[in-house]
């Protein structure tokens, strides 16, 4: 695979709702979840594609950045007029404090244009989405990422685009894949959805736990 291995970290943003009270875990159960999940991002050595605002997506980003993780870039609309971007300053230079020093939690940004570029494209920042729960926000990433990688993969008649001429950061490519972290969903996509995504050349894949995960990631740098 060329270049550093992305990952493109999306899920819910009421963590407190989606978790504990929808899906029924702990915090305790959850913190643990959340820890495991990093550690397995660090030890992988990928880098991190999110959006920088409240969610799971963050809360690993920091546990990412605690435990020693590289590199994190965040996806961010700065061109938009419609909503703007004044909720995602405090995380887009928050800060960590690890063994001593201060640390960013975000390297680099990586501008979407609007909001509506931004949730349409996102999920085709890396060569692998990691999809955490199934929000609203969550479930329309995914499908718009997979609606574009048709479309910038030849199967749609009479459309000829690349990736690079939508956003000259996008990285998904032939083995694009979404491996589903199954202790954070309720049930699996539905026949329709994954069907789809296998017809227009994406990649499905289902993680029990951290281990499964890191074994899914290894398979996707070997690629």
């Amino acid at each position: 695979m060329e270049g550093n291995t992305r990952i493109v970290i999306i899920g819910p943003g009421d963590v407190a709702y989606y978790y504990e009270e929808l899906l029924g875990m702990d915090r305790e159960a959850l913190i643990r979840e959340i820890r495991g999940i990093a550690e397995t991002l660090v030890k992988s050595h990928v880098e991190l594609v999110l959006l920088p605002d409240k969610g799971i997506s963050f809360e690993i980003a920091k546990a990412y950045k605690e435990m020693g993780g590289t590199r994190v870039i965040g996806t961010v609309p700065f061109q938009d007029k419609t909503f703007g971007i004044e909720h995602l300053k405090p995380y887009m230079n928050a800060t960590l404090d690890v063994n001593g020093q201060e640390r960013k939690i975000f390297d680099d940004f990586i501008d979407t244009g609007t909001w509506y570029e931004q949730d349409m494209l996102i999920g085709l920042f890396g060569d692998a989405i990691l999809y955490l729960g199934t929000s609203l926000g969550s479930m329309g990433e995914l499908s718009y990422a997979y609606y574009i990688y048709k479309l910038i993969g030849g199967k749609k008649k009479s459309i000829n685009i690349r990736g690079k001429d939508i956003h000259p950061a996008i990285k998904a490519g032939a083995n694009f894949t979404t491996i589903i972290y199954e202790p954070f969903v309720k049930e699996k996509l539905s026949i329709e959805t994954s069907t789809y995504i296998g017809k227009i050349g994406g990649k499905l894949k289902y993680s029990k736990n951290k281990e499964m995960l890191a074994k899914e990631i290894e398979k996707l740098k070997t690629n």
